[in-house]
Order: structure tokens, then C-alpha cells, then sequence
């Protein structure tokens, strides 16, 4: 198919104790702080003091007080879960696979060619870390020292969730628009799909606490905002133009035989079976601002792991059977995870996972592209195809 142009773009239920056991899921210090996010504090006897780790000073696991899961809530979900539930906390079963592969990635940029398209690039989960993404883009030559755009003809996508966690979402999000015209100026292009975070964002901007039904009991966008990362001076900064843009991003696109979607799940099967019908749906449902219809979009496409365990090969193929391509690109799940290398709190003797490049699995027709910078690992900029 042709490539499509970017269209940029509570009531509170019985309260459940959930452990935050990694720093890419902790809760920001300002949620104790009074005001509208007051209420979002430690529970339990003895609750010291809580650092960014989500640890109390102690090194003990902090419980936090959430109205409901998401499958990006930290903690463990009491009972039953429900289907689809699949928490990202540091003891994840873990399969490692022999078929997988994860690629050493050359940092030279090669030369747009002459004629037609330029190269192609992709982009994983940059999450607010502005400073390490320019660098990534100076690295593989698609920004000058100055921070333009400097690739000429070249092709560059985002594979979604520009905030929350890191220092400067809304910073990332300027940068991508910014390039996104200045790539155009040069007959190349710089474009986005939409994450998770970003539905979650535009959740929590829209319908604050309004009750949504989560499937699991009650929740608000804005406990989910705040539990999965969000940060206030994103949304502080957080302007009408940022919100238009999200809501009118891609959820998927075919480019070069490159099925490129966020999140490493089915559920884009749900809303579709073409890429314009996925895209329009997901569109139309955001225009709706039904709090509940968004909150669907954003619980479906914030599962995970649907191409790492028993069939996750089947489950790639049934996607590209229907959008067409011969692999997926995805971001969303870290390839930490993905690889069995989870990292360790923050500390001078503390060792951060791993991540050299791209991880190549689901026998050789997925490609993860999260590379875990919230958890010290690598913010990715890779060049398609891989040559391995």
C-alpha cells in the first residue's frame, strides 16, 4: 500500500495495595503533594519515606493505593486476572527464546540515494528523554550538531510514546513536530504513530477523574496517568496544539514491507482489517471524547508480549496476513524484558540491562525497538532493513 501522509496526530473504587517494583513505573514524587494528586500516597504501617525508585528508605517495596490496572500498572493484581492483563514489574516470566536474536547496530548513517525515497528509520519509546534522543538522531546523521534536520531525502518514523517517565516529554513532542516540517522542506519526511502514552495523556487532559469502566472496576485516566509516569510539568506545559496533533496520529502504517505498529499486541485486529480502517477507527473513537470508548483504545493497546511466548509467531502472521508486510516493528514492551535482562535500581554498584540494537525474534518476523531508556538501556534509531 501507499505510504499515508501523518495526520498528526474518576469515581474512586475499593482501593487495592499494589508494589511498585521498578523505577520505570514509579510514581512521581509530587503525587504527595496536597492538591488534586494528594490522594495518591503510600499505604500501610510503617510507610518511611519513598525515593523515585518506588522504594522506601529501607529498600523495601513501597505499596501504593490505585483504584485499577492497567496492563502497564505495576503490582500485583489480587484474584483472578483478567484476560489480556499482563503487569510489568521485575519478576515477569521471562521466556527466552533460541530463535531470537538481538542485532549489533552500525552507527553510520548511510547516504540518501539519489533518486526516490531515502532511507528508512525507526524510532522506539523515547518517553520524555529529549537530550538522548537528539543524540541518537546526530549519531545515525539525521540532525546536525545544531539539532536540524540534515538527511535530506530520509524517512523517518516514531513508533509512539514521546512522554511520561522522562524529563521532557512535551520537549520530544515539539522536536518531532519541528522535524516533521523541516524533513518535508527537504523532500524527505518525519512522521508518528500513536502509543499508549500518548492516549493515556490525552485521557488524563480530557476526562481528568471522570469513573471510566476499566473491565477490572473503576478507574480515571489521571490515577493511570499518574501511576504509569506522568509527569506534572508535561502536563503544565501541555498545549492545544500538542493535543490536536496527538489525536490525529496513526496507529499503524506499511512502509517498505515494514508493518509498523506500538504496542506488540493483536488487539489492532479489533479496530479493523485494513490499515485505513484501524487508523479511522482508532480516529473517529478519540474524536467521539467518549471517556469510556478512550479508555478501550487505551486498554487494548497497552497489552503486550503477544509475539515473545508459545505462538507469538502464529500471532505475527495473522497481523500481516491481514495488513500486509513481511515483519512487524513495534515498540512498547522493552526488549530487556523480551530478552530475560531486567535492570536494577539506581546506584553506583548498579549494572543497567543491556541493549546493543534491535531485538530480531517471533522466528525472525518481529523486530522490538523499545530499548529501555527509562530503565537505563538505549534509546534506538535504527535503519531498515536490518542487515543480518
Amino acid at each position: 500500500m501507499v505510504e499515508g501522509s501523518m495526520t498528526q496526530g474518576a469515581g474512586q473504587g475499593p482501593e487495592v495495595v499494589r508494589t511498585a517494583t521498578l523505577r520505570d513505573f514509579r510514581v512521581p514524587a509530587y503525587v504527595h503533594e496536597t492538591g488534586p494528586y494528594a490522594q495518591y500516597t503510600p499505604q500501610g504501617e510503617g510507610a518511611g519515606p519513598v525515593g523515585q525508585s518506588g522504594l522506601y528508605s529501607s529498600g523495601e517495596a513501597a505499596p501504593y493505593a490505585v483504584m485499577d490496572s492497567t496492563e502497564d500498572f505495576p503490582g500485583e493484581f489480587p484474584g483472578e486476572l483478567p484476560e489480556g492483563y499482563t503487569p510489568t514489574q521485575r519478576d515477569l516470566p521471562v521466556i527466552n527464546r533460541g530463535d531470537t536474536v538481538q542485532v549489533s547496530v552500525n552507527p553510520a548513517a548511510a547516504p540518501a540515494p539519489e533518486e526516490g525515497p531515502g532511507p528508512l528509520y525507526v524510532v522506539g519509546d523515547v518517553h520524555g528523554y529529549l537530550d538522548q534522543l537528539v543524540a541518537a538522531l546526530q549519531e545515525q546523521g539525521l540532525l546536525d550538531a545544531a539539532g536540524n534536520w540534515s538527511a535530506g531525502t530520509a524517512r523517518l518514523w516514531f513508533l509512539g510514546d514521546f512522554t511520561d517517565r522522562g524529563p521532557d516529554g512535551i520537549g520530544v513532542i515539539d522536536l518531532v513536530m519541528r522535524l516533521s516540517a523541516e524533513a518535508a522542506a527537504a523532500g524527505g519526511y518525519c512522521k508518528a504513530l500513536m502509543g499508549n502514552h500518548e492516549l493515556l495523556l490525552l485521557g488524563a487532559k480530557r476526562f481528568a477523574d471522570t469513573p471510566v469502566n476499566s473491565g477490572a472496576g473503576t478507574a480515571t485516566f489521571q490515577a493511570a496517568w499518574l501511576l504509569n509516569g506522568g509527569q506534572k510539568t508535561d502536563m503544565d506545559r501541555l498545549q492545544d496544539h500538542h493535543l490536536q496533533w496527538m489525536a490525529r496520529l496513526d496507529a499503524m502504517e506499511l512502509v517498505d514491507g515494514h508493518l509498523l505498529v506500538h504496542s506488540d499486541t493483536t488487539a489492532y485486529l479489533d479496530y479493523g482489517d485494513s490499515i485505513e480502517a484501524v487508523n479511522d477507527t482508532v480516529r473517529e473513537t478519540l474524536t467521539r471524547n467518549d471517556a469510556d470508548e478512550c479508555w478501550d483504545v487505551f486498554r487494548k493497546l497497552t497489552k503486550r508480549f503477544a509475539f515473545r511466548d508459545d505462538g507469538g509467531s502464529e500471532a505475527v502472521r495473522e497481523l500481516l496476513g491481514t495488513y500486509g508486510g513481511t515483519r512487524i516493528v513495534h515498540g512498547h514492551s522493552p526488549i530487556p524484558y523480551l530478552l530475560g535482562e531486567v535492570g536494577t535500581e539506581e546506584g553506583e554498584d548498579s549494572a543497567g540491562p543491556v541493549v546493543e540494537g534491535p531485538h530480531l525474534y517471533a522466528d525472525g518476523l518481529a523486530i522490538a525497538m523499545d530499548g529501555g531508556v527509562t530503565m537505563a538501556g538505549k534509546l534506538l534509531v535504527q535503519q531498515l532493513p536490518l542487515d543480518i
